[in-house]
Parts: C-alpha cells; structure tokens; sequence
C-alpha cells in the first residue's frame, strides 16, 4: 500500500473460503489482491496530483502515463486474481445463472469503496458536505460486503456461474495489450546497492567493479536515459512499477550492446516499492545488497556533522531505503574491516561453487614408490582429519604426468580450516621425514575463507583452474565449493604475475653458474607461459611452452636442450654442459621484452 492507506479487509464468508484453498494458491491470491489494492491506492493519488494546481503540462502528461500503466496492471493484476478465484466455482453447473461480473471485480469494486471511505473521513473535518456522505459510505461498504458474501455462496454451491475473467484490455496499442518487460538473456547477474548514508554503497560498488570487471550505474542514471528516451520529464513521478521497468529496460539495452559483461551493480536503493517491483521483473538474477551501519560509525567514517547526516538519512528515509534490509537477498554488517567487507563482497560478486574434482591415488602419477608411499601416508593423515582439510593435492608436473626424479618438486596445495592448520604441519613434518630427502617439498597451505573470498595469488589461481580442468587430487570433500577461475582471470593474472617473473630471472642470470640453472630454467618457462597466456596460447608442459614461444611477434626460436637433456645434466653434475644456451635463451627473451614495452 501506499503510505497511510487503509488496509484491504475481505468480507467473512469470503475470508472463509479462500482461507481453505491450498497454500501455494492461497498465497498467490493474497498477493495479487494486496497488490490490486496497492495499485488502486496509487491511482487514486495519481489522480489527486493531476488535478491539482501549479502542474506543467510535462507533469499533467507524465501523471497521465502513469494512470494508463497503473490501470493496464490493475487489470492484470485482477485477471490474476480470477484465475485462482475460478477455482472456487462448482465446474458441473454449466445451466446455473451467470453472474454480471467477476469475483475480482467486485473485490477491486470493495478495494476502491474502502479508499473513498478512508478519503472522506480525512476530508471530513474540514468539508460539512463530505462529512455527512461517512455514513451513507460504511452503508454501501456493507452492503457490498453482503452480497459478496451471498455471492461466494452461491458460487461454491452452483447456484450461480461466474463470467470469463479475459478483460482484453488494450492501452496504447492496436493488436494486443501491453507485453511484461523480461530480463535479457544477456543481463546475467545485477547488484544493487542499498543502505543510509555513508554506509558505503559507492566503496562496494567500486571495488565489484576493480576486481570483478562489472559495469557499474547509478540508478538515477539510469532513470534519467529512459526518461529522457521515452519523453518523460520526471521518471520519479511514475509508480514503482514503471520506475523498476523504466530500469530493466535500460539494463536490458546495454547488456544487449556489451554481450562480453557479466555483472553490473546499480546505487543507490532509496525506494524499497520500485527495487520490489524490479526484483519481482529480475527474480534471482537481482541481488540486493544492503549495508548496515550504525549511525555513530557513519558520522565518524563521513567527517561531516552528525546533524547532516541524519539530514540526509530523513530525505532516504522517506523514500523507504532503510526498508530496502527486509528485501535484501544479501545484508551486510559493514561496522568491521573492510578485510571483511571485501571478503563478503567477493563471495557475493562471485560466488564459489561445487567442483567435480578428478581424484588419483599417488600411485598412479607416476611418482617412485617410496616418495608415492610417504604421499599416501599423508593423504590418510589429512583424509582423517574430516572437514579441517577439504582437499590436498600435488600440483604442477605430478599433475602433467612430467615429474622428474632428482630435477622436480613436490608442489603441494592444501585447504585446510585455520584450527586444522597446527595438525597440518605435523602431518608435513612426517611427510619431509617420510620423503628422506628424495624429493623437495613445497607446500602451499591455505583456508576455504581465502579461497571463496578470492584472496588468490596468480599462481594459485593457475592451480585452481587446473585442478577444474581435470588436473588429480589426492583427496577431496564432496561438499567443497571453489572459486571459478576463467581463462580470462587468467590472463589478467598474467599481467600481474610477470614484472615479478621478469625482475627474478635478470637478479637468477646476474649470478648465473651451474648452482642456479634449474631456478633460470624453471623461470624462463614460467615467463614463456605467462607471456604465452597474454597472447591466449595456452600450452602445458616445458618442451611444448618453449617451443610455442615464437608465436609471440617478433620473437625468433629459442634454442633450448629438452627438459630431459638438461635435468639430465643437472642429476648427473654436469649443468656447465647446457647453462650457456639456457642463458642465451634468457637474454634473447629479456632482450625481447624489454623492445616491446620501449616501443
């Protein structure tokens, strides 16, 4: 309802009998009438503000609109109402006598006499006139309730048929009436942004659109487009309705125009009637965010005055944005860290989902049988800590099927709860132990919370989306959820990765010598397959990435011996033999890079 208006109360027999009808049809009636009587409360203000003084013929034009949608969704909205209402009828009683008008009809016919009660009441006390029409009007209200009443009697019982509910209305159109506006396929995911001041709506909005890569409007933005392209001259003169399909319709046009965006954010939410009526258009792909804080930690973190804060809360207030909280999908506490608020924002942004994960035993990736042995006893030991350990894998060449005795790591990926991790370290220090010295371990420890919040460093997130291509684990909870990490994110963490990659590997050919072969090897194959990433080249295993390396424009072969050759020579001493053409590959490719970046 609008704000002040009275209640719709149904009459007793009525109540009765849709009280009795199953839930979900139930509950869809009690909708569709508060929703009739909501629309009849705005039209009959609607109808006030046309005909009152000082208006330009912009608003008198824009007021009329309004009530040719307001009336288009009434009937909807009563034709709604009718086809659970139909239900009640007795089906075998085609020869009882036809009623003049539906039940939805006279219910819209009540909704109305109780406006006109509620009106005049509050008219009377300055309008004689007005005064003495009260009672005559409660004897109408009456009457009618009666024979609704009667009426539902008679149609439970058969004794009388009720119309076809079709009212065929048509409004601005010749063929057909007015179509419902629905979501693009194209518009995936929206964020809408509500809370008081200083609450932090543009800082969310902001960093969802850093990290995230969404488009980010403001929704007064807009209103104004659709305004502007419709020919209005106050879109916020318009119902709720109208507003939320002024605002999908411009979200729908620029997500058909950028088919590559898959989320976007809108702020502020000041109106909790119109974010309603988009979420009832958007359904789930609609996410309302709202932020809570107090109003002493607004005044601190805003600067300014508390009286101009509370200023501007009175104007939100008005327009209902502190009852955006109760339709929120998502409300946030934002009185803590904006560690934390980033971390809620991110799982919101980008939620994590369940990954079918590929599990392999240590015995089969090809590791020897004492180092597959000590792996097993670890995977046990971390498997029986339950849920404090949700995954545990190998990553890298165990992976590719590329480990090399006496050459390779054991890259180690575990996701452990924060309370686990104390049993983790032991269960690696048994591992090392295990292991005797055969094989370097390198163990990357880190918590469901960091993962889900997208708190990843480039090369973890390489490993998560290798792992979700297909790449094993060692043991895995059926009811983990991972982020899901794009191609595209990938690149982008290419771009991030690289100046570290680049800086590493001139310090490692400064004091290039046989002792620091394997680490320049290993980065100039890490910089081939990042800066392959770039050109989306996407290339496992070092052979193939060095050999792919030319495909960057203008960068010749580099001559490299094999990954066999050189681990070869780095098992049995020998790595003077193969450092010379490592090291003139690492200054061809540094050489190279640093050309680009000049030009």
């Amino acid at each position: 309802m609008t704000q002040n208006s009275p209640p719709l109360v149904l009459p007793p027999s009525l109540s009765r009998t849709v009280a009795a009808l199953p839930d979900k049809d139930r509950n869809r009636l009690d909708d569709t009438i508060t929703r009739l009587h909501t629309v009849n409360g705005r039209l009959w203000d609607t109808e006030d503000r046309v005909r009152g003084a000082l208006r330009s013929a912009a608003q008198v034009a824009d007021c009329k609109r309004e009530i040719d949608q307001l009336n288009a969704e009434r009937n909807l909205l009563a034709e709604r109402a009718d086809e659970v209402l139909g239900s009640l009828a007795d089906a075998g009683r085609a020869d009882a006598p036809l009623h003049t008008e539906t039940l939805a009809s006279v219910i819209d016919r009540l909704s109305v006499l109780t406006l006109r009660i509620w009106h005049s009441e509050r008219a009377a006390a300055r309008d004689e006139l007005v005064r003495r029409r009260v009672p005559a009007l409660h004897g109408q209200r009456e009457e009618l309730c009666a024979a609704v009443d009667a009426l539902v009697s008679d149609v439970v019982a058969g004794r009388r048929r009720l119309p076809v509910p079709a009212r065929f209305k048509l409004y601005g159109r010749d063929d057909a009436a007015p179509a419902e506006i629905k979501p693009s396929r194209r518009l995936r995911r929206v964020l809408a942004f509500g809370g008081l001041s200083e609450c932090g709506k543009s800082t969310s909005a902001e960093f969802v659109q850093r990290t995230c890569g969404a488009q980010r409007f403001k929704i007064g933005f807009l209103l104004r487009q659709a305004a502007h392209r419709e020919g209005l001259a106050d879109p916020y003169a318009l119902s709720a309705r109208r507003q939320a399909e002024l605002l999908l319709g411009e979200l729908n046009r620029f997500a058909d125009a950028h088919v590559d965006t898959e989320l976007f954010t809108i702020e502020s939410v000041h109106d909790d009637a119109s974010i309603a009526e988009l979420k009832r258009l958007m359904g789930d792909a609609l996410q309302i965010v709202y932020l809570d804080v107090s109003f002493a930690v607004r005044v601190e973190r805003s600067g300014t005055p508390a009286q101009a804060v509370a200023a501007k809360d009175e104007i939100k207030m008005s327009r209902g944005a502190h009852q955006v909280a109760a339709l929120a999908d998502h409300v946030i506490d934002n009185t803590g860290s904006i560690a934390a608020l980033r971390a809620r924002l991110r799982r919101i942004a980008a939620p994590p989902a369940s990954t079918a994960l590929r599990a392999a035993t240590p015995y089969g990736l090809g590791l020897p049988a004492a180092i597959a042995s000590a792996t097993a006893d670890f995977t046990d030991a971390v498997r029986a800590y339950g849920s404090g350990v949700p995954l545990a894998a190998l990553t890298g060449s165990p992976g590719e099927g590329s480990w090399i005795a006496g050459w390779s790591d054991l890259d180690l990926l575990v996701i452990a709860e924060h309370e686990a991790i104390g049993r983790v370290h032991e269960a690696l220090e048994q591992y090392r132990t295990a292991l005797g010295g055969a094989a370097a371990l390198g163990p990357t420890l880190v918590t469901p919370g960091e993962l889900t919040a997208r708190r990843l460093t480039p090369r973890l997130a390489f490993v998560l989306h290798q792992l979700q291509q297909g790449s094993p684990v060692l043991h895995a909870a059926p009811s983990l959820e991972l982020p899901t990490i794009s191609r595209g994110e990938l690149a982008f963490a290419a771009v991030r990765e690289l100046p570290q990659v680049i800086l590493t590997m001139r310090r490692l050919r400064a004091d290039a010598g046989p002792a620091t072969l394997r680490q320049l090897y290993k980065h100039l194959v890490l910089a081939c397959r990042l800066l392959l990433r770039e050109h989306n080249q996407w290339e496992s295993g070092p052979d193939r990435i060095l050999a792919a390396a030319p495909r960057m424009p203008g960068l010749t072969a580099l001559s490299v011996p094999s990954l066999a050759e050189i681990s070869s020579a780095w098992r049995d001493g020998e790595a003077g033999l193969v450092l010379k053409p490592v090291t003139m590959a690492v200054d061809q490719l540094l050489t190279w890079y640093a050309v680009q970046l000049a030009a």
